[in-house]
Protein backbone atom coordinates (compact mmCIF):
# COMPACT_ATOMS: atom_id res chain seq x y z
CA UNK A 1 0.00 0.00 0.00
CA UNK A 2 1.62 3.46 -0.87
CA UNK A 3 1.64 6.33 1.44
CA UNK A 4 -0.76 8.06 -0.38
CA UNK A 5 -3.20 5.54 -0.13
CA UNK A 6 -2.51 4.72 3.82
CA UNK A 7 -2.88 8.14 4.75
CA UNK A 8 -6.01 8.65 3.16
CA UNK A 9 -7.40 5.24 5.30
CA UNK A 10 -6.06 6.71 8.33
CA UNK A 11 -7.94 10.36 7.82
CA UNK A 12 -11.04 8.62 6.91
CA UNK A 13 -10.80 6.28 9.91
CA UNK A 14 -10.38 8.93 12.36
CA UNK A 15 -13.40 10.97 10.73
CA UNK A 16 -15.72 8.03 10.93
CA UNK A 17 -14.50 7.56 14.75
CA UNK A 18 -14.92 11.11 15.66
CA UNK A 19 -18.49 11.18 13.59
CA UNK A 20 -19.79 7.71 15.66
CA UNK A 21 -18.32 9.53 18.74
CA UNK A 22 -19.97 12.64 18.45
CA UNK A 23 -22.87 11.07 17.50
CA UNK A 24 -23.10 7.63 19.95
CA UNK A 25 -21.00 8.05 23.20
CA UNK A 26 -22.50 7.45 26.01
CA UNK A 27 -20.61 9.36 28.89
CA UNK A 28 -21.52 12.84 28.62
CA UNK A 29 -23.66 12.24 26.19
CA UNK A 30 -26.57 14.79 25.00
CA UNK A 31 -29.49 13.51 23.20
CA UNK A 32 -30.65 15.92 20.03
CA UNK A 33 -33.84 16.70 19.03
CA UNK A 34 -35.46 14.81 21.96
CA UNK A 35 -39.04 16.13 21.77
CA UNK A 36 -39.11 16.24 17.72
CA UNK A 37 -40.71 12.85 17.39
CA UNK A 38 -43.46 13.54 20.00
CA UNK A 39 -45.27 15.83 17.50
CA UNK A 40 -48.80 15.17 16.14
CA UNK A 41 -47.32 16.10 12.47
CA UNK A 42 -44.17 17.01 11.16
CA UNK A 43 -42.51 18.34 7.69
CA UNK A 44 -39.88 18.21 5.70
CA UNK A 45 -38.44 17.49 1.82
CA UNK A 46 -36.32 14.66 0.59
CA UNK A 47 -33.37 14.22 -2.23
CA UNK A 48 -33.14 11.11 -4.30
CA UNK A 49 -31.38 9.06 -6.74
CA UNK A 50 -33.70 6.89 -9.06
CA UNK A 51 -31.87 3.17 -11.02
CA UNK A 52 -35.36 2.33 -13.21
CA UNK A 53 -36.25 -0.10 -15.79
CA UNK A 54 -39.03 -2.26 -16.94
CA UNK A 55 -40.49 -5.26 -16.52
CA UNK A 56 -41.57 -6.68 -19.59
CA UNK A 57 -43.54 -9.57 -20.03
CA UNK A 58 -43.77 -10.24 -24.75
CA UNK A 59 -46.23 -11.26 -26.80
CA UNK A 60 -45.88 -15.09 -26.76
CA UNK A 61 -46.00 -14.61 -31.01
CA UNK A 62 -44.72 -11.16 -31.58
CA UNK A 63 -42.68 -10.67 -28.79
CA UNK A 64 -40.68 -13.96 -29.17
CA UNK A 65 -38.45 -15.93 -32.00
CA UNK A 66 -37.97 -19.31 -30.77
CA UNK A 67 -36.50 -18.68 -27.36
CA UNK A 68 -35.31 -14.90 -28.46
CA UNK A 69 -36.66 -11.78 -26.41
CA UNK A 70 -36.83 -9.57 -29.48
CA UNK A 71 -38.05 -6.43 -27.37
CA UNK A 72 -34.88 -5.48 -24.71
CA UNK A 73 -34.90 -2.81 -21.90
CA UNK A 74 -32.38 -0.66 -21.18
CA UNK A 75 -31.78 0.93 -17.25
CA UNK A 76 -31.25 4.65 -16.44
CA UNK A 77 -30.38 6.73 -13.75
CA UNK A 78 -32.04 9.97 -12.90
CA UNK A 79 -33.45 12.14 -9.60
CA UNK A 80 -36.02 13.65 -8.06
CA UNK A 81 -37.48 15.51 -5.13
CA UNK A 82 -39.98 16.20 -2.89
CA UNK A 83 -42.01 16.78 0.28
CA UNK A 84 -42.64 15.22 3.64
CA UNK A 85 -45.86 15.35 5.74
CA UNK A 86 -45.89 12.97 8.88
CA UNK A 87 -48.64 11.57 11.07
CA UNK A 88 -47.30 10.37 14.34
CA UNK A 89 -49.85 7.22 15.29
CA UNK A 90 -48.28 6.24 18.43
CA UNK A 91 -44.24 5.54 19.94
CA UNK A 92 -43.74 3.04 16.50
CA UNK A 93 -46.05 4.08 13.61
CA UNK A 94 -46.07 6.55 11.83
CA UNK A 95 -47.93 7.73 8.57
CA UNK A 96 -46.18 9.84 5.39
CA UNK A 97 -46.85 11.11 2.61
CA UNK A 98 -44.39 12.02 0.03
CA UNK A 99 -45.65 13.49 -2.71
CA UNK A 100 -42.75 14.20 -5.23
CA UNK A 101 -41.28 15.00 -8.48
CA UNK A 102 -39.42 12.56 -10.71
CA UNK A 103 -37.46 12.35 -14.22
CA UNK A 104 -36.70 9.76 -15.84
CA UNK A 105 -35.59 8.47 -19.16
CA UNK A 106 -35.53 4.72 -20.45
CA UNK A 107 -35.04 2.60 -24.20
CA UNK A 108 -36.76 -0.30 -25.59
CA UNK A 109 -35.55 -1.70 -28.18
CA UNK A 110 -37.79 -3.87 -30.67
CA UNK A 111 -35.63 -6.20 -32.94
CA UNK A 112 -39.03 -7.31 -34.08
CA UNK A 113 -38.28 -7.11 -38.05
CA UNK A 114 -38.82 -11.31 -37.78
CA UNK A 115 -43.03 -10.56 -37.82
CA UNK A 116 -42.60 -10.46 -41.52
CA UNK A 117 -44.20 -13.90 -41.65
CA UNK A 118 -47.34 -12.82 -39.91
CA UNK A 119 -47.68 -10.29 -42.96
CA UNK A 120 -50.96 -12.18 -44.22
CA UNK A 121 -52.63 -11.16 -40.54
CA UNK A 122 -53.62 -12.89 -38.19
CA UNK A 123 -56.92 -13.21 -35.41
CA UNK A 124 -55.42 -10.46 -33.19
CA UNK A 125 -53.80 -8.81 -36.47
CA UNK A 126 -55.35 -7.68 -39.78
CA UNK A 127 -53.04 -7.95 -42.42
CA UNK A 128 -49.92 -5.23 -43.27
CA UNK A 129 -47.51 -4.54 -45.39
CA UNK A 130 -43.97 -5.14 -44.32
CA UNK A 131 -40.96 -2.58 -44.37
CA UNK A 132 -37.33 -2.51 -43.55
CA UNK A 133 -36.86 -1.56 -39.71
CA UNK A 134 -34.40 1.23 -39.98
CA UNK A 135 -32.18 2.03 -36.20
CA UNK A 136 -34.81 4.70 -35.47
CA UNK A 137 -37.87 3.07 -36.12
CA UNK A 138 -36.01 0.06 -33.48
CA UNK A 139 -35.60 2.35 -30.92
CA UNK A 140 -37.87 4.75 -28.80
CA UNK A 141 -36.11 6.84 -26.16
CA UNK A 142 -39.16 7.15 -23.30
CA UNK A 143 -38.90 10.46 -21.13
CA UNK A 144 -41.08 10.44 -18.30
CA UNK A 145 -41.90 13.20 -15.82
CA UNK A 146 -43.60 11.40 -12.89
CA UNK A 147 -45.51 12.90 -10.34
CA UNK A 148 -45.19 10.35 -7.32
CA UNK A 149 -47.58 10.47 -4.11
CA UNK A 150 -46.54 7.87 -1.64
CA UNK A 151 -48.40 6.92 1.43
CA UNK A 152 -46.44 4.75 3.65
CA UNK A 153 -46.96 3.18 7.02
CA UNK A 154 -43.98 3.84 8.93
CA UNK A 155 -42.68 0.92 11.80
CA UNK A 156 -39.77 1.96 13.66
CA UNK A 157 -37.49 1.08 16.66
CA UNK A 158 -36.92 2.81 19.71
CA UNK A 159 -34.42 5.64 19.74
CA UNK A 160 -30.52 4.52 20.11
CA UNK A 161 -28.57 7.57 20.92
CA UNK A 162 -29.01 9.54 17.95
CA UNK A 163 -30.49 7.18 15.57
CA UNK A 164 -33.19 5.10 15.03
CA UNK A 165 -33.95 2.58 12.16
CA UNK A 166 -36.92 2.06 10.54
CA UNK A 167 -39.33 0.17 7.74
CA UNK A 168 -41.96 1.76 5.53
CA UNK A 169 -44.25 0.32 2.74
CA UNK A 170 -46.97 1.86 1.48
CA UNK A 171 -48.98 2.59 -1.96
CA UNK A 172 -48.53 5.31 -4.61
CA UNK A 173 -50.42 6.86 -7.30
CA UNK A 174 -48.13 8.09 -10.17
CA UNK A 175 -49.24 10.32 -12.47
CA UNK A 176 -46.94 10.14 -16.12
CA UNK A 177 -46.63 13.76 -17.34
CA UNK A 178 -45.04 12.77 -20.47
CA UNK A 179 -47.62 9.53 -21.10
CA UNK A 180 -48.42 10.59 -24.65
CA UNK A 181 -52.32 8.21 -24.12
CA UNK A 182 -53.97 11.01 -25.93
CA UNK A 183 -52.25 11.16 -28.88
CA UNK A 184 -53.41 9.79 -31.86
CA UNK A 185 -50.14 9.15 -33.44
CA UNK A 186 -48.32 6.02 -32.11
CA UNK A 187 -45.37 3.87 -32.87
CA UNK A 188 -45.88 3.85 -36.85
CA UNK A 189 -45.01 8.21 -36.25
CA UNK A 190 -42.20 7.69 -33.76
CA UNK A 191 -44.28 7.95 -30.94
CA UNK A 192 -44.66 5.91 -27.90
CA UNK A 193 -47.71 5.77 -25.85
CA UNK A 194 -48.00 4.20 -22.50
CA UNK A 195 -50.75 5.19 -19.61
CA UNK A 196 -50.77 9.04 -17.69
CA UNK A 197 -52.52 6.93 -14.69
CA UNK A 198 -50.76 4.19 -12.11
CA UNK A 199 -50.68 2.75 -9.20
CA UNK A 200 -47.77 1.46 -7.21
CA UNK A 201 -46.68 -0.14 -4.25
CA UNK A 202 -43.28 0.42 -2.64
CA UNK A 203 -40.84 -0.59 0.40
CA UNK A 204 -38.48 1.16 2.15
CA UNK A 205 -35.53 1.11 5.00
CA UNK A 206 -32.88 3.55 6.43
CA UNK A 207 -31.26 4.98 9.77
CA UNK A 208 -32.63 8.38 11.13
CA UNK A 209 -29.95 10.56 12.25
CA UNK A 210 -30.68 13.11 14.98
CA UNK A 211 -28.93 16.13 14.69
CA UNK A 212 -28.60 19.68 16.54
CA UNK A 213 -30.92 21.29 14.37
CA UNK A 214 -32.61 18.96 12.19
CA UNK A 215 -33.10 14.81 11.61
CA UNK A 216 -31.24 13.38 8.50
CA UNK A 217 -32.47 9.76 7.08
CA UNK A 218 -30.80 8.16 4.52
CA UNK A 219 -32.73 5.50 2.80
CA UNK A 220 -33.42 3.10 0.16
CA UNK A 221 -36.94 2.28 -1.37
CA UNK A 222 -38.11 0.26 -4.15
CA UNK A 223 -41.41 0.94 -6.25
CA UNK A 224 -43.03 -1.56 -8.51
CA UNK A 225 -45.72 -0.55 -10.94
CA UNK A 226 -48.96 -2.96 -10.44
CA UNK A 227 -50.81 -1.90 -13.40
CA UNK A 228 -50.04 -2.26 -16.86
CA UNK A 229 -48.67 0.48 -18.93
CA UNK A 230 -48.77 -0.60 -22.36
CA UNK A 231 -51.03 1.80 -24.39
CA UNK A 232 -51.74 -0.69 -27.93
CA UNK A 233 -50.58 0.79 -31.14
CA UNK A 234 -53.92 1.61 -33.61
CA UNK A 235 -55.29 -1.12 -35.09
CA UNK A 236 -53.77 -0.32 -38.78
CA UNK A 237 -49.94 -0.16 -37.03
CA UNK A 238 -47.69 -3.48 -37.84
CA UNK A 239 -47.09 -5.85 -35.11
CA UNK A 240 -43.78 -4.84 -34.53
CA UNK A 241 -43.90 -2.74 -31.23
CA UNK A 242 -46.68 -2.18 -28.54
CA UNK A 243 -48.23 -5.92 -30.12
CA UNK A 244 -44.55 -7.46 -28.97
CA UNK A 245 -45.23 -6.54 -25.27
CA UNK A 246 -47.89 -7.71 -23.50
CA UNK A 247 -47.50 -6.05 -20.34
CA UNK A 248 -44.63 -3.27 -19.33
CA UNK A 249 -44.42 -2.04 -15.95
CA UNK A 250 -42.08 0.32 -13.98
CA UNK A 251 -39.41 -0.95 -11.52
CA UNK A 252 -37.62 1.31 -9.46
CA UNK A 253 -34.64 1.22 -7.08
CA UNK A 254 -34.22 4.68 -5.16
CA UNK A 255 -31.59 6.28 -2.58
CA UNK A 256 -33.52 8.61 -0.78
CA UNK A 257 -32.08 11.49 1.85
CA UNK A 258 -34.85 13.30 4.04
CA UNK A 259 -34.32 16.24 6.19
CA UNK A 260 -36.79 16.91 8.73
Amino acid sequence: MNKFLLKALVLASVNVAVFANAQFRTRNRMDKLEDFDEQKFSWGFYLNGNRLDYRIVLHPKYGMNDNENLVTSKESYSFGAGLIAKWRLNDYLDVRIEPGLQFAQRQLTFNTQSNDIYAGGSLTNPPFMPFPLQEKDKVREIKSTLIDVPVMLELHGQRWYNSRPYIAAGVNYVVNLQSNSTSTDDNMQGIYRSTTHNFAWSAEMGIQFYFNKFKLTPAVRGTFFMNNEKVADNATTPPYWASAISTLQTRAVMFVLKFE
